[in-house]
């Protein structure tokens, strides 16, 4: 990992402050934990809070454990439309599709 992307994710992890919550299914607990993956709203069963684009919102498990923390490429309204989704429906969804994932792996840390 490159030293820019280490203080990167040191700067997400301990110094911006978490504007919403995502709760992940296990699933995509499993993607982000052990195979270092991209959060996708297919694996995201709720959404707690309002934040925008960019905004940093904390993952959680289905127990309430935050498991991560990163930047959201949509905003909680967003989210809601496409939670559950499959990267492939967010355009039919939100009428653009920009991203396939919520929160790109290079901007999310795990705890």
């Amino acid at each position: 990992m490159s030293e820019h992307l280490t203080s990167r994710k040191c700067w997400i992890a301990h110094t911006l402050r978490s504007r919403g919550k995502l709760i992940i299914d296990d699933g995509a607990r499993i993607a982000l934990c052990e195979h270092g993956k991209s959060l996708l709203p297919s694996g995201i069963t709720a959404v707690d809070g309002t934040f925008r684009k960019g905004d940093t919102v904390a993952v959680l498990d289905r127990q309430g454990r935050e498991i991560a923390r990163g930047m959201t490429n949509y905003s909680a309204a967003q989210v809601l439309k496409i939670k559950g989704l499959k990267s492939t429906q967010i355009a039919k969804a939100l009428g653009e599709s920009p991203y396939d994932e919520v929160i790109h792996r290079n901007n999310m840390t795990l705890r």
